[in-house]
């Protein structure tokens, strides 16, 4: 009907060298996110220092990353720090730029959880001789971390799926260049870069039921 032949069997022989991808695809992702939640809990640890030019620091960093593409910033770290001569590989360009992202956001999921933290408990620590950044890393923290674990799971979904950005700047050995690559070998572009979907897709499901079984063994009580 509309001309086009599938050959699905074509696509299906790339589907180990996909799978590679996939895992590449995965580990920037959990990079990103680990690299993300170390640079937010400090953006946040800035917020609540009342130090002006720390409180700065982090609303520009939170403004920049939620009000800017994903794309841009990680054309910045490739393209925009080699003006600096500053030249970032594509997979840590890729990389960079997501997690400079992931930072943004996960500082606001970390401020909203702090919300949900009466300020009491901090005020115990201190009365107990605790210092502000000793209540803040023994008490407060760890309910922060637990309020904002599930909507952070969010953000790694997030996450795996801006991996596909990294092919616009040469990325070529995650999912989406593998893709890219067998694609532009044999113009097979439907059936891979659906099989690419399911992939993403199954990742997708995967990462969050895995993070739904984790929170309910983590925060049981």
């Amino acid at each position: 009907m509309f001309g086009y032949t599938f050959h699905w069997n074509q696509a299906f022989r790339a589907l180990p060298q996909m799978l590679d991808g996939a895992v590449v695809t995965l580990q920037i992702a959990v990079l990103s996110m680990a690299i993300g939640i170390v640079i937010a809990i400090t953006l946040t640890v800035f917020r609540l220092s009342g130090v002006t030019v720390l409180k700065a620091v982090t609303s520009t960093w939170v403004e920049i990353a939620r009000n800017t593409p994903a794309l841009f910033q990680i054309y910045m770290a490739h393209f925009g720090l080699g003006a600096f001569g500053i030249h970032l590989s594509p997979y840590i360009a890729l990389l960079a730029g997501i997690s400079f992202n992931n930072a943004g956001y996960l500082t606001e999921s970390f401020r909203g959880a702090l919300k949900g933290i009466p300020d009491t408990q901090a005020r115990a620590g201190r009365s107990l001789g605790m210092t502000s950044l000793q209540a803040f890393r023994y008490i407060v923290m760890p309910q922060m971390l637990r309020i904002a674990f599930l909507p952070s799971i969010n953000q790694m979904v997030w996450a795996i799926l801006m991996t596909s950005l990294g092919v616009t700047v040469g990325m070529n050995s995650d999912l989406t260049g593998v893709t890219q690559d067998l694609n532009a070998r044999s113009f097979r572009t439907f059936e891979f870069f659906a099989i690419a979907a399911v992939i993403y897709y199954a990742i997708a499901k995967i990462v969050t039921f895995a993070a739904r079984l984790a929170a309910a063994r983590l925060f049981r009580y």
